[in-house]
């Protein structure tokens, strides 16, 4: 899809962190995964909780409540990984992001979005573009590309490598074992 239709549709995923209702662009989102198998990589950065297989390629995965400063997650049967498109200064890269539960695709009007609150929030308001209020609730809009550094996509890209070789000798073992 060409980014002027993906910037002009005006649906987005919500998804819980803890208390809190977040939502982000659908056209950032590829895949909703139930959760699976974390292989961790050594001396990541504390967010960062491993790397998965998805249909043949290493998806480096992050637990987006560390990223926002809060307490990791805990898994439960509503804990997936939603999988996630960022753009940093022109490299594409996927991304697996923990979340507690998804919630709904949302239409928001623009209208309907505010500006982020300038103090006074626990979240870094960089990376929050909108505040959305449905139905009583507000819900904070993500900006992905801003979530994420640059230094901390080459960081994510080089323990995604370090955890794609760690996955190719661990599957190599079990092959030689069989």
């Amino acid at each position: 899809m060409n980014e002027k239709i993906l910037t002009e549709i005006n649906s987005y995923l919500s998804f819980n962190l803890g208390e809190e209702e977040f939502a982000a662009h659908v056209g950032k989102v590829l895949n909703i995964l139930e959760m699976t198998k974390i292989t961790a990589v050594p001396k990541a950065p504390e967010y960062m909780k491993g790397v998965i297989n998805l249909r043949g390629t290493v998806l480096p995965v992050v637990d987006t409540r560390i990223k926002f400063g809060m307490t990791p997650t805990e898994y439960t049967t509503n804990t997936c990984i939603v999988v996630m498109e960022v753009e940093i200064e022109g490299d594409v890269v996927q991304v697996g992001a923990l979340v507690d539960s998804v919630q709904a695709v949302l239409e928001i009007d623009d209208a309907q979005i505010q500006p982020p609150p300038s103090i006074g929030s626990k979240y870094k308001s960089e990376f929050i573009y909108g505040m959305a209020k449905i139905d009583e609730r507000f819900i904070m809009l993500l900006d992905m590309e801003k979530v994420f550094s640059s230094d901390e996509i080459i960081s994510l890209k080089e323990k995604t490598n370090e955890g794609e070789n760690k996955i190719e000798k661990d599957n190599s073992k079990k092959s030689k074992s069989k």
